[in-house]
């Protein structure tokens, strides 16, 4: 129980990697806030009908108003902050194809919400993290920025981003006592992922063949590296990326 009497944030939150690290950090004793565009509420009330402290704030990350609505909701219900899993983003709708074939609007949309949307939740949390010094922020990058997947290169460029931004973020909160750290996982069977027949059948049969772990990695695989950055063991570190994939890409 080493979260015990901590505030976690979790953006996209109620379903998929999100709602089992949510699970994960409350079990840990942290008082969870779910902030989604969709199913927030729902989501928060199964926490709390497993006996956890929980409530939701609907948000949209690429909306600055929404994030900062998302902080206060946080700071009202529990009175602080001191952790932000920034797990929000666009994946599981995607068509795999040809990078000519994208436009412009597809890579606006997914800048501003895997990009963008996790720079915002980070500015509304910070101000609290630099009065109380202390705070944990753990981005969700993915594997895919350091193998290049082809087919979705606007996706890519994000997670690249998000591993940069990363880096750039530890050094300049580190004064302050926050850590910022990033997880990436490797493909994951999400509820999401499960409704897109593309990326459930080819990308899962060819991610599995090239693991060493020869299996479907799942939303609770990413769980043991969120909480570990969260918690008291990861207190010296800070601006890494940590890869779970099941032994597919090793960094």
């Amino acid at each position: 129980m080493d979260l015990i009497g901590k505030v976690a944030i979790v953006t996209g939150g109620a379903m998929g990697i999100g709602f089992a690290a949510s699970e994960a950090l409350a079990a840990q004793g942290a008082a969870i806030v779910i902030a989604d565009s969709k199913n927030a509420a729902a989501a928060a009330e199964r926490l709390r009908g497993k006996g956890y402290q929980a409530t939701h704030a609907d948000t949209d990350v690429s909306s600055e108003d929404d994030t900062r609505r998302m902080a206060e909701t946080a700071l009202q219900a529990y009175g602080g902050i001191d952790i932000l899993l920034n797990n929000a983003g666009i994946y599981s709708t995607l068509t795999l194809k040809p990078f000519e074939e994208l436009s412009v609007a597809e890579w606006r949309r997914i800048l501003e919400v895997n990009v963008i949307g996790q720079f915002l939740c980070c500015k509304s949390v910070v101000p609290q993290f630099k009065a109380q010094r202390s705070g944990r922020i753990i981005n969700i990058s993915s594997g895919v920025a350091f193998k290049g997947n082809p087919g979705m290169l606007h996706y890519v460029a994000t997670k690249g981003a998000v591993v940069s931004m990363t880096r750039t973020l530890a050094t300049e909160l580190g004064e302050h006592g926050v850590t910022v750290n990033s997880v990436a996982p490797g493909f994951t069977l999400s509820d999401g992922v499960q409704h897109n027949p593309e990326l459930a059948g080819t990308v899962a049969e060819f991610s599995v063949r090239n693991r060493a772990l020869k299996r479907d990695m799942m939303p609770n695989d990413l769980a043991g590296a969120v909480c570990f950055f969260a918690g008291p063991h990861a207190a010296f570190i800070t601006g890494q990326t940590l890869v779970v994939d099941g032994g597919a890409y090793y960094h």
